[in-house]
């Protein structure tokens, strides 16, 4: 039998096809994981276009080309890529550091970003007779890390009931589910307002860079890694410049040492030198007032956007 196609009728290749045509071709490039949705993927997107990996997120697709480097960017959901990045689904990957303990997979954490602090913390009522990790016992313990929760209580030999869930943890003594809690801590308000206390810390995380112990993509790899130190590196401090008596410089080096030694330029006046520093910006205001109780003069910080050391 012959079937007749009219002339205006334009053939397209299967759907599938080009499916897998597209696989084919991202497993040839350096695959990194980033988080889909939320805080931390504002902050996954910001960290490498300022660490020159430019692309650009086609409506809510699934994958993004970086422009001028084989590399793709992967959008997945930020529990997912422990899992996937130590399944070879991605070579690297931006996620929290609780959510790598958690998943208990063997992975190469290449970096710490220096965002997304938090600490993971049992927490019981203020008013409860829980008063230590002992007192857990027999006990039902409400959490979204059941691992970490059970790696904890038996590192005191402890032994509980572990309630595992993925929603709004707090509110579980309250609702009488648990007895106590295992979660994420940032300020401590969301514990007041729920009338608990931390009874122990467990541990303290923060946004991490990891990577396949086995990719292929190694060298690759070191490159991003060295692209988003120099962003990490630059968030975290200032350069520092002022001038300062001459006499007076050795109790300015002690005050601003810098990365390896400050910069030191002799001005026309013999008698007053100029200083550049790096310091850590959180300190700077500190510093600064030190330095001014030296006699020190034209004190002004400059912002890093990058930097290599």
């Amino acid at each position: 039998m012959v079937i007749s196609v009219p002339n205006n009728l334009t053939l397209r290749p299967p759907r599938l096809c080009v499916k897998l045509n597209l696989s084919q071709s991202m497993t040839e490039n350096l695959r990194i994981g980033v988080p889909s949705k939320g805080r931390l993927a504002e902050i996954s997107t910001e960290l490498l276009l300022e660490a020159g990996l430019r692309f650009r997120r086609q409506d809510r697709s699934l994958f993004a080309r970086v422009k001028e480097m084989p590399i793709d960017v992967t959008f997945l959901r930020t529990d997912d890529i422990p899992i996937l990045c130590a399944e070879g689904a991605i070579d690297l990957g931006i996620t929290g550091a609780d959510l790598v303990a958690e998943s208990g997979v063997t992975l190469v954490e290449r970096l710490t970003l220096g965002v997304g602090n938090c600490r993971l913390a049992v927490c019981v009522p203020e008013e409860g007779k829980i008063d230590s990790p002992k007192a857990l016992a027999n006990q039902r313990v409400a959490t979204s890390f059941p691992n970490v929760t059970q790696g904890y209580l038996s590192k005191h030999g402890v032994v509980a009931h572990t309630v595992k869930l993925t929603g709004s943890v707090e509110v579980m003594i309250a609702l009488g589910i648990a007895d106590a809690i295992v979660d994420l801590v940032e300020t401590g308000s969301t514990l007041a307002a729920n009338r608990l206390r931390i009874l122990d810390e467990i541990g303290r995380y923060e946004t991490v860079l990891i990577q396949n112990p086995k990719t292929s993509h190694r060298a690759l790899c070191d490159r991003v890694v060295r692209r988003l130190e120099g962003v990490v590196i630059a968030r975290a401090y200032s350069l520092l410049e002022y001038n300062v008596p001459a006499k007076k410089l050795a109790e300015a080096e002690k005050i601003t040492p810098g990365y390896n030694s400050p910069t030191v330029n002799r001005l026309e006046d013999a008698n007053w030198c100029s200083v550049r520093a790096m310091v850590k910006r959180g300190e700077v205001i500190g510093i600064m007032e030190q330095l001014e109780a030296l006699g020190a003069t034209a004190i002004l910080e400059t912002a890093i956007a990058n930097c290599r050391l």
